[in-house]
């Protein structure tokens, strides 16, 4: 369902998915962050990423990215990111997970 939403490459670094490069997926706002378990929070990424990044936050992320070198798709973050703020604001609730969306789409603009 990712794949077909987010295309076949990791958000994080762009490597397409393959026999070497196994993707997963990775909840933006972290679960300890207070990030729910829905598909409006979840992009496709590789193994690698996706354990890198652990809980840290999106746009820190994308910077450590940048800094390596690799080409996150920045665009397609804050679309999910976006995505994620509409489908909170419909289904409600994620008391803790509003702020730090919010801090994460000011960091992105």
């Amino acid at each position: 369902m990712i794949l077909r939403r987010d295309g076949p490459t990791c958000v994080w670094c762009e490597r397409e998915f393959g026999d070497f490069v196994v993707p997963t997926t990775d909840h933006l706002v972290p679960r300890v962050r207070g990030g729910p378990s829905w598909l409006a929070n979840e992009v496709a990424a590789c193994r690698r990423c996706n354990a890198e990044r652990g809980h840290e936050a999106p746009a820190a992320w994308l910077a450590e990215c940048e800094r390596r070198g690799w080409h996150p798709d920045r665009e397609r973050v804050r679309r999910v990111l976006l995505g994620l703020q509409a489908a909170i604001a419909v289904r409600g609730g994620q008391r803790r997970a509003r702020p730090y969306l919010a801090n994460q789409l000011r960091r992105l603009a």
